[in-house]
């Protein structure tokens, strides 16, 4: 059949669908997209979503009532746009988000899926855990179109819920409006951050004590509270929800976090009873850290920054996350001397940018410095280093979500060509893929150097896990000295044999680090020991070659 009549033949095609909508059915008759000459768009090998608003504009912060229809045949079946909305049909409330991202040509939603009444309706939209508020991420001006995908894979891989994805394709009345990806919006639920829920009634005892969610962020968007903690930080409530938490609620979670920011302003804010580790799940702050500086994330601890707290009988610690708005990641940057910069740690964004209103709080850089903190830290990168953030992984991942995209990539290039940039979408993800290694290297080789250099004296002695380990040639061992000491760090191989003398020499109080080049000792098993006049520690560290 020639092209011109099939184009005909879609034009004029209507065709009528029944579907349920949980209480009443329905019938409704919607027609087929043209497919214009610049772009055909007949079928596809991720799902179609289709949006009719019945000629409504979709604003900002006023939700509008639209129907919607996804198209999803299963994997490795192809999608037509004449194909009946088999993984759902029903109603949506819909309206912008974003706020830079507003005036890009190619829009951001957020919706509500609804039943027939306007009542909230939990759904599965493409197999992801029912619920009924969603989002629709459009890449615009990230070129990969994959990286606060990728992020999200990587938080959830590690341990921490992020947002769950699906890539599809977008109709909105008749208009292709290309790739997109719908998101699960950040919100309390089993299936998202699971933290129980508050009702307004909840204001004495242990039912007042969580679940909450609070960001650091822009005052933008729909229903935002805010508040100044005693320190300036800017907090907003994000559940319960600006227009439902009730008086008491707001005093707590304003107080806790008060509390918390006090100490972490204190001298005593690393005391292993009344410090940090009293108010902070410790190994959540590690994991948020870690995403973070591996993907060099802009806006990291300062800009869409997630919080939460369960109830005390469950966990009394706040918890660092879920991480959200990944776009400028990975290399991207607002400004061009930023573009695919490898060095430099985002926790210390505010030496860097002292001008920028949006500041990173005072307590990530401390936490950041504490020994204890560093020391979590250094176990958990070598292990996620030897797993999830191999190379090998990382590019296989990266593969993978690219080879999903190879046909609605060109289509979305074509409808918005402003989004494409200066160089080919191969170029884009082998310098993304470069600047991933090299960052990975990077951080490899500076994880230690988080520590101040001697202005701050260790509460304890300490001998710190060599990092990266395993390694091939170079490695560093970390210590910690209470008070000045002489120390003796000696290497002996897997029988017990003394192979070398790494250090005998007096150091002051403070945190220290020697480099140990393995130069021609074989492959294999190794034991560092640390030896003052007060304490004495054994490590195991592996060489490979």
């Amino acid at each position: 059949m020639k092209a011109d009549n099939l184009k005909r033949i879609i034009t004029l095609c209507f065709f009528l669908i029944f579907f349920q909508d949980m209480e009443h059915p329905v019938a409704q008759t919607l027609s087929l997209i043209s497919v214009t000459k610049s772009l055909e768009f007949i079928s596809s090998d991720l799902p179609i979503i289709v949006i009719d608003t019945d000629g409504q504009e979709i604003v900002d912060e006023i939700r509008i009532v639209a129907d919607i229809g996804i198209i999803d045949n299963g994997k490795g079946q192809r999608n037509y746009i004449t194909d009946l909305f088999n993984d759902y049909n029903g109603r949506i409330a819909i309206e912008l988000r974003g706020s830079a991202t507003l005036y890009y040509p190619k829009k951001q939603y957020r919706f509500e899926t609804q039943d027939s009444l306007g009542n909230n309706l939990n759904v599965s939209l493409l197999g992801l855990p029912p619920e009924n508020d969603w989002i629709f991420y459009g890449p615009y001006d990230d070129q990969s179109l994959i990286r606060n995908v990728l992020a999200y894979k990587l938080s959830n891989d590690i341990g921490r819920y992020a947002s769950r994805t699906r890539f599809c394709e977008l109709v909105l009345n008749g208009d292709y409006r290309g790739l997109y990806v719908l998101m699960e919006k950040i919100k309390r639920d089993k299936n998202r951050v699971d933290i129980l829920r508050m009702d307004p009634s909840d204001t004495t005892g242990d039912a007042l004590t969580g679940g909450y969610i609070i960001k650091i962020d822009k005052v933008s968007g729909e229903n935002v509270g805010i508040w100044q903690s005693s320190m300036g930080t800017l907090y907003q409530y994000h559940y319960p929800k600006a227009d439902v938490i009730v008086r008491e609620q707001r005093d707590y979670i304003k107080n806790f976090m008060d509390e918390f920011e006090s100490m972490m302003d204190g001298a005593d804010y690393a005391d292993p009873v009344n410090g940090y580790f009293k108010y902070i799940d410790l190994d959540s702050f590690v994991d948020h850290f870690i995403i973070n500086e591996v993907c060099k994330n802009v806006d990291a601890y300062r800009i869409s920054a997630f919080l939460y707290k369960d109830r005390d009988s469950k966990s009394r610690k706040l918890i660092a996350g879920p991480i959200w708005d990944f776009n400028l990641s990975f290399g991207k940057a607002w400004f061009q001397e930023d573009l695919f910069l490898i060095a430099g740690w985002q926790v210390d964004y505010n030496s860097h940018r002292p001008w920028d209103s949006f500041k990173v709080p005072f307590w990530w850089e401390k936490l950041s410095r504490d020994s204890t903190f560093v020391d979590r830290l250094q176990t958990r990168w070598n292990e996620s280093r030897n797993g999830i953030l191999q190379k090998e992984n990382l590019h296989h991942i990266i593969d993978s979500l690219i080879g999903s995209l190879s046909e609605a990539r060109l289509r979305n290039f074509e409808r918005w060509p402003g989004s494409a940039g200066n160089h080919s979408y191969t170029d884009e993800i082998y310098m993304m893929k470069q600047w991933i290694d090299s960052r990975m290297a990077w951080i490899d080789a500076n994880l230690g150097y988080l520590l101040p250099k001697n202005d701050l004296i260790p509460g304890k002695f300490l001998l710190r896990q060599n990092y990266p380990n395993p390694f091939t040639s170079t490695t560093k061992i970390g210590f910690d000295l209470y008070f000045d000491s002489r120390v003796k760090i000696e290497l002996f191989n897997i029988n017990g044999q003394k192979v070398i003398e790494l250090l005998d020499s007096r150091k002051p109080a403070g945190y220290h680090i020697i480099e140990f080049n393995a130069g021609d000792l074989p492959a294999g098993v190794y034991f560092y020991k640390m030896r003052t006049g007060h304490f004495e520690d054994i490590k195991k560290m592996i060489l490979l070659k």
